[in-house]
């Protein structure tokens, strides 16, 4: 195991191109839900256990070893709208690019090549832990913690936020974040053998609407 490659993974420096999606929270500040940190606060809490829950689950399932296409399949179905599922594909791509070049594995390749067009960045992001040597639970805790950290960052962009009171929201979610990766881990190790019905699949219907109205608009700062 190679604990130091988690904080490449999990750095918001490594080029797999979230910096250009804000997860949400470039709609959430047009409708006025985000205006300081205490609402930023209670956008990411939500978030993280609605997105952020399934996609550790699926990454922690696919550092395991389970069958990254099954998984793929499994977060189109917890994907319901368009516009997420293009957003998780065009990231996983560049995941794929990133991973690849720091982490070269077999494992990586096969599945480029069956996602020409990008497999879900949670999948992606699964498989490039396991090629770093990482534990599933390594891959819940990336997964997790880009799910809020983006909409964070997005937050300082958009609002010019106080950049210390934006991290001080993500140390205040540090015990969620803990439940939730050891959670989501336990679901991905049980995976391989009982399948995907064991993955987490909470929903955020107000994330999905508001993604596709976000898609519509002719002028935005951030991709998703």
């Amino acid at each position: 195991m190679n604990r130091a490659a988690l904080m490449v993974l999990a750095d918001g420096r490594f080029p797999a191109g979230g910096h250009a999606h804000s997860g949400g929270a470039e709609a959430a500040v047009a409708a006025g839900r985000i205006t300081d940190a205490a609402s930023l606060e209670a956008f990411c809490r939500g978030r993280l256990h609605t997105a952020g829950l399934v996609a550790a689950g699926l990454a922690a399932a696919a550092a395991a070893g389970g069958d990254p296409l099954a998984l793929d399949d499994a977060a189109d179905a917890r994907t319901p709208v368009p516009a997420l599922r293009a957003a998780a594909r065009r990231l996983g791509r560049q995941m794929m690019r990133a991973a690849r070049a720091a982490w070269p594995s077999a494992e990586l390749a096969a599945l480029a090549a069956a996602r020409p067009r990008g497999a879900h960045q949670p999948v992606v992001l699964g498989v490039a832990a396991r090629a770093a040597g990482l534990t599933p639970l390594d891959a819940a805790y990336a997964a997790a913690y880009e799910n809020v950290s983006g909409p964070a960052t997005a937050v300082v962009r958009l609002l010019s936020l106080d950049p210390f009171d934006a991290t001080a929201v993500l140390a205040r979610l540090a015990g969620d974040l803990d439940r939730l990766a050891a959670d989501a881990a336990a679901a991905g190790a049980r995976f391989p053998t009982e399948g995907p019905h064991v993955l987490p699949a909470a929903s955020a219907p107000l994330l999905d609407i508001t993604a596709e109205q976000h898609a519509a608009w002719p002028v935005r700062l951030f991709a998703s």
